[in-house]
């Protein structure tokens, strides 16, 4: 690496301070001369413009503006943008992409946070755990006599994945010692990548119905809003439960009316329709289903690693080398 390239850090002060370790602003400091944002807000497009000039590199995070083609006249030197955060939709257009301007996120980073916590609410719901919680702090030790709900392990059953992403593939390492079956709906996964995971292709229609539990994984797109519906819901078992950290994958009418009828034993939901949740929603009603709000995301400790994980791709891509979290514009409409 051959002199100081400069880089440009939009994120504002009080976010950067969630994102960010010393020893990751230290490390970009080594290779680069670093401007960041001086404002505790996002820099809104004419700043952005502006603080643009003779950037080699940008990193953003959440509530970045967009790389707009105004913003890209005055970004003639700009060769990578690195987002400390998930989705780069929002704040990447296509001509980035036409530029060849290279994109990274920390999307994989954000996904060993979100498989924990898949995995912690598959248990949950097996174990029933978050009720006799609920149950001692009312001093009702009886409970565990009139749960009325038979209690499972989750060895030896069968997870059905819809969506097979980063988050997807990081719950299937946490799964293994699980000694569970795999079986994986995604029309764009490659059958080899799923040999590498032991997992099995198949159709939603077969996931749904012999699976124990079904997890959702898939990205948010026009695609797959309310992908499971009445049709899909009733062809899951009935002792079988469903996890969302996704999005609205679940058209929550006809899950309201399948955990009040029993079609399915019940869901853990951190995603939904409109959020915050409405405080009339039939959902808080129920007692065979755990609500969380929308915090399937990083952990507080994990958060702090963001900005690290795009200091390092930018290192490795000014010493020439390829970055591990490339994002590439034609899989860009299939990722969350």
């Amino acid at each position: 690496m051959s002199g100081k390239v400069k880089v440009l850090v939009t994120i504002p002060k009080e976010l950067y301070k969630l994102v960010s370790r010393v020893e990751d602003e230290e490390k970009l400091k080594s290779f680069a001369e670093v401007t960041f944002n001086p404002y505790d807000r996002n820099l809104n497009e004419e700043e952005l413009s502006n603080f643009i000039v003779d950037v080699d590199g940008c990193i953003t995070s959440w509530g970045s503006p967009k790389f707009t083609e105004a913003v890209l006249k005055n970004a003639e030197k700009l060769k990578i943008i690195g987002h400390a955060a998930g989705s780069v939709k929002p704040y990447v257009t296509e001509e980035v992409f036409k530029r060849r301007i290279v994109v990274v996120n920390a999307a994989s980073t954000i996904a060993k946070s979100v498989a924990e916590f898949t995995l912690a609410m598959i248990l949950n719901c097996l174990r029933g755990i978050p009720k006799y919680i609920e149950a001692m702090r009312a001093k009702d030790w009886d409970y565990k006599n009139r749960r009325g709900i038979e209690t499972l392990d989750l060895r030896g059953k069968v997870v059905g994945i819809v969506g097979f992403g980063k988050v997807a593939r990081e719950l299937v390492q946490l799964l293994k010692p699980f000694e569970v079956s795999i079986l994986v709906y995604d029309p764009f996964v490659e059958l080899e990548q799923l040999a590498a995971y032991n997992a099995r292709k198949v159709s939603l229609n077969e996931l749904l119905s012999v699976s124990d539990i079904v997890t959702l994984h898939a990205a948010s797109t026009p695609e797959t809003y309310h992908m499971i519906g009445e049709k899909e819901l009733r062809l899951m078992k009935s002792s079988a439960y469903i996890i969302n950290t996704a999005g609205p994958l679940i058209d929550e009418n006809a899950l309201v009316k399948a955990l009040k009828e029993r079609w399915i034993a019940g869901a853990a939901l951190d995603r939904f329709d409109e959020e915050p949740l409405q405080k009339g929603s039939v959902l808080y009603e129920l007692n065979n289903v755990f609500l969380t709000p929308h915090v399937a995301g990083p952990s507080d400790e994990r958060r702090k690693m963001l900005f690290g994980t795009i200091v390092e791709d930018f290192r490795r891509f000014f010493s020439g080398e390829k970055p591990i979290n490339e994002v590439h514009y034609e899989k860009l409409k299939f990722l969350a």
